[in-house]
């Protein structure tokens, strides 16, 4: 009879956990308020992204958060540690942020192991290190982390804490790319543009890249831009070009509103205009582009500046 008993209150706590996502607010509350570790993470998954139920309130979701991370829950920690890496809802402090991911990463949770990777890589919150870093990922990508495989596939494409390989690279970034993963798809597609680890594709280059300017990786789009501008692996076009170009540069990419200026100079796939060539060439420039900034040099010794100017267009160098 107690083995019977005990066989119907595992299946209640496995049907509970299982269903606690489904659930309502208020029986999520419920559950939190009475000790639930899962739940107290559901709620504060709720708070923080704000739904039909509740506002988003990065307070509330810190308290659950905080609640179940002093229960010893991994995702719990993973998560407070998010909020004090950026600072929603808590103070934005890195050092908390390293030691609840490191709490988690030691429980085997793959995204505290990555994010934990990703500290390391940046020295922030600890003393920078390479190879630390490619040990966290490492641990990460073989339970099919993507975001992981494709930091590790990085480090092997640099050689930064692991022996330089753009084979492993390819690799890393492949697993990754496969499971939908923008940047690794960005990656991959450069290695196949200029043959690193893989034989060299324009046509496979543009496949991937492509995929992830799709999910709008603003230097996806831009590189792409440059495929369609050159008719490289895809059928030239000038305006698909432009489309690409403004779709990065309105992101804020400077590469893209450099080659869209470049457009605009030469009516490439739009209307020339000396006008819109400078304003995108000045958004460029003063992130540091140094393209950019001698474009616009070069428009001022041509006297094409100082014209622009006395029509009224806000021009500067």
């Amino acid at each position: 009879m107690k083995r019977f008993l005990f066989g119907i209150l595992a299946a209640c706590l496995l049907f509970s956990c299982s269903d606690i996502k489904n659930a309502s607010m208020k029986d999520v509350l419920k559950k939190a308020e009475s000790g639930d570790a899962e739940a107290q993470v559901e709620a504060g998954i709720r708070y923080y992204n704000g739904n039909d139920e509740v506002k988003k309130d990065f307070a509330e979701a810190a308290h659950w958060f905080r609640m179940a991370a002093e229960q010893g829950n991994a995702e719990g920690q993973y998560r407070l540690g998010i909020m004090y890496d950026k600072g929603e809802g808590e103070k934005k402090d890195a050092k908390a942020a390293v030691r609840l991911y490191r709490k988690a990463a030691e429980q085997g949770l793959a995204e505290a192991q990555c994010n934990l990777g990703v500290c390391y890589e940046n020295g922030y919150g600890v003393e920078q290190s390479y190879t630390e870093a490619a040990r966290l990922y490492r641990k990460a990508a073989e339970q099919g982390n993507a975001r992981a495989q494709c930091c590790l596939g990085v480090c092997y494409y640099n050689g930064y804490g692991v022996e330089q390989s753009y084979t492993e690279g390819v690799r890393w970034c492949r697993k990754a790319a496969e499971q939908g993963h923008a940047r690794a798809q960005y990656c991959l597609g450069v290695c196949y543009y200029n043959g690193y680890g893989v034989e060299q594709s324009y046509t496979e280059a543009a496949r991937w890249v492509r995929k992830a300017a799709e999910q709008g990786d603003a230097e996806a789009q831009c590189c792409l831009g440059y495929s369609y501008y050159m008719g490289e692996g895809v059928e030239q076009s000038y305006t698909e070009a432009v489309r690409l170009y403004r779709k990065a540069a309105e992101q804020g990419n400077a590469d893209a509103q450099c080659n869209l200026g470049v457009c605009y100079e030469n009516g490439y796939g739009v209307e020339q205009s000396y006008t819109e060539a400078a304003r995108w060439w000045r958004k460029a420039a003063e992130q540091g582009h140094a393209n950019a900034q001698w474009k616009l040099i070069r428009l001022q010794q041509k006297g094409i500046l100082m014209r622009l100017q006395q029509k009224g267009d806000d021009i500067y160098l």
